[in-house]
């Protein structure tokens, strides 16, 4: 049996009454026209036609497979609950922008090109939004509360020796005391330089473990460390600590960046004011 969601962005699972936090790239000016989301709007078209009534939309398991495929193809993983979450809620928007273009025969011209219409159909959402009033008050709680954004972060140069043949613990740490004995083994033919790598990426490609084991070493020490796709051998060359960013410094910038944050935020509210005409079904094919 569909299910009927009085509210058009859909949650994840009816069993889920948390509010979740959208993902950053979600949040950006022109979201709708990202990549990933271009590509869910117009790899299948026959989408657009699976309900006659035109105030009804449909969000099926075809939707979130064709979803997760394009996510998957983007960063090489499949989404999370919270992403797909944020997927629906995109398309559902690119849907309703979609199908108000139609209303207003933005469609003249462009009948089978979907992201043509979508974008004229924002374009006059665009056309109501204005920009609040703001103050240097305004944007320096702004810019402290994304200062995340701004700040330069801890970065770290180092190597890994890779060695070849067995890869358990015991033979890497054989093989890190062997390297700092200065016996130089096969290393030189699996030697890996990172330069200026910041923490955060260290923990997204390592793990969490990873990172704090790298703080911790020695410069100039090859050391056995725990990752996520098993032990590494490492030797740390410099870390350059954080560095906090200046408001005034980045004036401008954050001008700017607020500037989209709050006129992308009246262009979603905008559409999901339009979303509320529609009854959005989960969990239904018409397949």
């Amino acid at each position: 049996m569909p299910t009927v969601l009085p509210d058009p962005f859909v949650r994840i699972a009816a069993a889920s009454r948390r509010r979740i936090s959208l993902p950053g790239w979600t949040r950006e000016p022109l979201f709708h026209f990202a990549l990933i989301g271009v590509a869910l709007f117009v790899v299948d078209y026959s989408l657009v036609s699976r309900t006659e009534d035109p105030r009804v939309i449909v969000i099926d398991a075809e939707v979130d497979n064709e979803a997760r495929q394009v996510f998957k193809s983007s960063r090489g993983r499949e989404p999370d609950k919270e992403e797909l979450y944020a997927l629906r809620r995109v398309w559902l928007d690119n849907e309703v922008l979609y199908r108000e273009g139609l209303a207003l025969d933005l469609d003249k011209g462009d009948k089978a090109i979907r992201e043509r219409v979508i974008f004229k159909a924002l374009s006059v959402v665009d056309a109501s939004t204005k920009l609040p009033d703001y103050d240097d008050r305004l944007l320096r709680d702004w810019f402290e509360t994304n200062r995340v954004k701004y700040d330069e972060p801890a970065r770290y140069d180092f190597q890994e020796a890779v060695l070849t043949g067995e890869k358990s613990e015991s033979a890497n740490r054989a093989f890190a005391a062997a390297l700092n004995a200065g016996t130089p083994g096969d290393a030189g033919a699996g030697l890996r330089v990172f330069k200026g790598r910041p923490r955060a990426n260290l923990v997204q490609s390592y793990g969490e473990e990873f990172a704090v084991a790298l703080e911790a070493s020695r410069s100039g020490e090859w050391r056995v460390l725990p990752s996520r796709g098993g032990w590494r051998v490492i030797q740390l060359e410099a870390a350059t600590p954080p560095k906090p960013a200046d408001f005034e410094d980045l004036r401008a910038v954050v001008l700017q960046d607020w500037t989209d944050a709050a006129m992308a935020e009246q262009r979603s509210a905008a559409v999901r004011a339009l979303a509320k005409k529609y009854t959005v079904k989960v969990g239904v094919s018409t397949r």
